[in-house]
């Protein structure tokens, strides 16, 4: 399991997850939305641009 705090939100992946990868986004202990990556796409829930921007900084980073 990977967890990573970031701008006020909390992204949790578990390594060998069912498919697709994907991370899942929190703020003040509530799920806001899940994100497939590499691709960056909102499977369910709502992701401002700024929980994106978070996001691909830590694929840039290789933490995902």
């Amino acid at each position: 399991m990977g967890r990573e705090k970031r701008g006020g939100y909390v992204f949790d992946w578990w390594i060998g997850d069912h498919t697709p990868k994907h991370v899942h986004v929190y703020k003040d202990g509530h799920l806001l939305a899940k994100i497939q990556v590499p691709d960056i796409l909102v499977l369910n829930g709502h992701a401002s641009k700024r929980v994106l921007k978070l996001l691909q900084e830590l694929i840039d980073e290789g933490k995902l």
